[in-house]
């Protein structure tokens, strides 16, 4: 082999492994990074896992809210927050659902004054919501915090009291099991939603 085909030969060697060290250290760095991620959002979960421990319905907290654990990592306040808007999107649907009951043919008068009734607090139980998430948002470096937090208790609480009170509607009336279970399953899940938010409430600072 001639000088010159060596050093070309060098050359290309010396090329070929530079690339494979700087691709073994890409590769490196990605397994590394995704193990790291991968630890991460174990801690989140364990955060969360604890969080739900102390609600009176730990399943469903867990279930709903492990899935964002990303976005909670182990911040009480984020954990609210999306327990808050978890919360807030079940009812809304639960709110179309009863509405569209209204819908149904034939109705007795009785049915459709406690589906409506219902279809109201619902609505109402939106509205609570909506106003715990504005408050949250505000409470944090805020100069009036034990004034916002009472505010936001009682938006949470006035939120479960109007979910009870859709189901009291159809105690002793008459009206169709069919519809009253159906009712009732929605509404009483989403109490079991805001149940866990007030237990959820008293993680914070």
């Amino acid at each position: 082999m001639s000088t010159a085909s060596f050093t070309m030969f060098r050359l290309v060697f010396v090329c070929c492994f530079s690339i494979l060290l700087l691709l073994m250290s890409t590769s490196m760095q990605t397994i590394s990074a995704a193990t790291t991620d991968k630890g991460c959002i174990i801690t989140y979960k364990k955060f969360i896992k604890t969080a739900c421990n102390s609600t009176t319905y730990p399943k469903i907290c867990y279930k709903t809210l492990s899935p964002n654990a990303p976005a909670i990592r182990t911040d009480p306040y984020k954990l609210f927050n999306i327990a808050l808007s978890v919360t807030l999107n079940a009812t809304s649907k639960a709110s179309s659902s009863i509405h569209s009951l209204l819908k149904m043919k034939g109705l007795s008068t009785s049915e459709k004054e406690n589906i409506g009734d219902c279809a109201e607090t619902t609505d109402d139980t939106i509205y609570d919501l909506q106003k715990s998430l504005k408050t949250l948002a505000n409470l944090q470096g805020s100069d009036h915090k034990a004034e916002e937090m009472s505010d936001l208790n009682t938006w949470v609480s006035a939120a479960l009291t109007y979910e009870y009170t859709c189901t009291d509607e159809f105690e002793g009336q008459k009206v169709r099991e069919a519809v009253k279970n159906t009712i009732n399953k929605s509404v009483l899940y989403l109490a079991k939603l805001t149940s866990n938010c007030l237990d959820l409430f008293q993680l914070l600072d």
